[in-house]
Order: C-alpha cells, then structure tokens, then sequence
C-alpha cells in the first residue's frame, strides 16, 4: 500500500496526459517513501464513459481521487499527504480547470486490516533492476 485510483471523466482522455497524471498524483502521495512505501505503490487511472455532471453538458469533467492507505499514520500525516495530493493534481489540471467545467476531489481511506490480505516481489525486482526502494527527492 498505498493504492490510488484517479478515476476521470473519459471526455478528459483527449485533453490532458493520464500517464503523467497518475506520475504526478502517485509522486505527490509517495513523496521520498518516509511515511508511504515506495515500492508498495499501485496507481491506475480509471476512466469512467459514463457520467452524469451537473446539467449533464458534454464540456463537464471530473478527476477523483481514492487514496487507500494501510493504518499507522497520524492524522497530521494523513492530512498532509491528502492535501499535497489534492495540489498537485489542482496544479497539474490548471490549464483544463481555466478553459472548462472541472471538478477536482481526492479522498483518503484507511484499509481494514482484518480484511486486507496481499503479497507482492516488487522490493525483489527493484533490487534486481538497481532501483532504490525510496524514490529519488
């Protein structure tokens, strides 16, 4: 963990670089790996075709994000990455928010422990690759 869907509207797909997007948002959450561990991250971007916004004008979009994290972190630490996540994307979607209808929300949740189950190599093969666990700042 963490794990982070960008779920968008798909009306955003010709408008903005989703590969650069899901860089932006995991790279805000993960920051230098102190509190969210690098190599468990897992970002995938969701486009949604069908949508309802608003008056349902074909120009409105939407990008949301879900944080899920595993428990540990102070709420202080919680609300900091929420919050670094929420402006990066803001920061990353300024030119779209300037010339149409936007909304832009990030949501963080705590995984139920007792119901969390995974495994994964990832540490495994980023020793292999020569990568660091922890991204370069």
């Amino acid at each position: 963990m963490p794990h982070i869907w960008v779920e968008y509207s798909a009306n955003l797909e010709s408008r903005i670089d989703v590969s650069g997007l899901l860089k932006t948002t995991q790279d805000a959450l993960i920051g230098d790996g102190a509190i969210f561990p690098f190599a468990g991250a897992r970002t995938r971007g969701v486009p949604v075709a069908n949508y309802l916004i608003v008056d349902g004008h074909p120009d409105n979009a939407f990008v949301h994000v879900m944080l899920r994290i595993a428990k540990g972190r102070s709420d202080e630490d919680k609300k900091a990455a929420a919050r670094r996540v929420f402006d990066a994307v803001k920061a990353y979607l300024a030119a779209v928010s300037a010339a149409s209808p936007l909304g832009i929300s990030v949501q963080m949740e705590e995984a139920d422990e007792t119901l969390n189950f995974k495994t994964s190599n990832y540490r495994d093969y980023l020793k292999q690759r020569g990568n660091p666990e922890k991204p370069e700042a």
